[in-house]
């Protein structure tokens, strides 16, 4: 295994061996276009991760495994920068060890972003029947760019779907407001068994004006978001334009019919304008470009294995990343309160595309390709967040 440290502690006077006082990358797998990685609830060590072309992989105790899961490539558009578009993400439900049934979003052969269910086959549970596939949800998209499409269950059971605005610029179309597309939104929708869905009872624009199935409003690119169970809170990442990139850290509550600011706003910045800023969610954290260019949401750490590191506390930080620094960044969280200091751990990685989290709570950390060679990129990368100790000499 291929391990990469970041220090995190203090200096020492004299040779001893310490206790786990760095933060590590675990290599675990190599994979041609990585964009996410999830486990499904219930038995079983299995991680599934998603390659953008339109693939799934299974990694079986950190050995990837040569079958896919699921191939549906003709149906996927994965043309593209920055893994956009392609296939993005995939969802277990929380009943999927009886029902057998999961969802995958990805940008279609017309452009729009589509969410899909798919069964895992009667013979063999380790691989999906790809002719299974139902169209929960197909939205059209104006542009080749910002689609979004990140799903994942919140802890309240529904689907959560990340939408981007599909402008490639400023959202001069101001989508990400407008309440009657689904556009620049986070939806939350219950997924039909035959296909299509239905929409929660307390979703905050049922029986008002707007789309029934919106939750949150105001997004340029969701890319990712989170839920932690423990303290009911709600972490997004959102892709910036060209002058901010921003991460908003809430309660869950509080994201019921939130509009965050775009494209009124960028990051803490008047853009358009035209919306009170009180009206709006202010992010935790907001970040120039240069040399960052696309926030990577991630998680808050509760893995107990990153627990007690020596001169650093970071078990119940909010983790995340940036697809062009490559570096790993964290800080204490403080549900509707600007971050506090921030922290990096510089890993030396390029192309970092996605964090994930397993059903342990183990933090992973996704690279969609590795360094050119001869002329072509080599293949991305599945790291596990790990603790490290060292020999230190005075």
């Amino acid at each position: 295994m291929a391990v990469a440290a970041a220090v995190v502690g203090l200096t020492a006077t004299e040779q001893r061996t310490l206790g786990a006082k760095y933060v590590a990358l675990q290599r675990i797998a190599r994979v041609k276009n990585p964009v996410y990685l999830t486990q499904p609830p219930g038995p079983g060590s299995q991680l599934y991760v998603v390659q953008r072309q339109g693939t799934i992989r299974i990694i079986s105790s950190d050995h990837l495994t040569k079958r896919p899961f699921l191939h549906i490539r003709r149906l996927v558009e994965a043309r593209g920068r920055r893994g956009e578009p392609g296939m993005a993400s995939m969802a277990f439900p929380p009943d999927y060890a009886r029902t057998g049934l999961f969802y995958v979003a990805y940008t279609d052969r017309r452009g729009a972003l589509v969410v899909a269910q798919y069964g895992r086959s009667a013979a063999d549970p380790l691989v999906a029947d790809p002719g299974s596939g139902r169209t929960i949800i197909r939205i059209p998209e104006p542009t080749r760019t910002n689609h979004g499409g990140f799903i994942v269950f919140g802890p309240d059971g529904h689907l959560y779907v990340g939408t981007g605005d599909g402008s490639p610029a400023s959202d001069r179309g101001n989508a990400a407001q407008n309440t009657e597309l689904l556009l620049g939104k986070i939806l939350r929708i219950d997924p039909s068994p035959s296909g299509g869905y239905t929409i929660p009872a307390d979703n905050p624009f049922t029986g008002k004006p707007g789309r029934d199935e919106i939750w949150a409003y105001g997004l340029r690119n969701p890319r990712r978001f989170s839920f932690d169970r423990v303290t009911r809170t709600i972490a997004i990442g959102d892709l910036g334009n060209d002058r901010y990139e921003e991460v908003s850290y809430l309660p869950i509550e509080k994201s019921r019919g939130a509009n965050f600011g775009w494209p009124a706003y960028e990051g803490f910045a008047p853009l358009d304008g035209g919306i009170p800023r009180p009206d709006t969610v202010l992010p935790a954290i907001a970040y120039r470009h240069g040399p960052g260019c696309a926030v990577v949401g991630g998680y808050v750490v509760r893995d107990s294995h990153l627990a007690r590191i020596r001169g650093r506390e970071i078990f119940g930080e909010y983790v995340f990343g940036d697809y062009c620094t490559g570096s790993v960044y964290g800080f204490r969280p403080r549900a509707g309160r600007r971050a506090g200091k921030q922290r990096t751990f510089a890993f030396g990685l390029r192309y970092l595309t996605s964090l994930a989290r397993d059903d342990a709570g183990r933090i992973y950390v996704i690279t969609d390709r590795g360094p050119t060679r001869k002329g072509k990129p080599t293949l991305g990368s599945v790291y596990r967040l790990v603790p490290h100790r060292k020999t230190i000499a005075g």
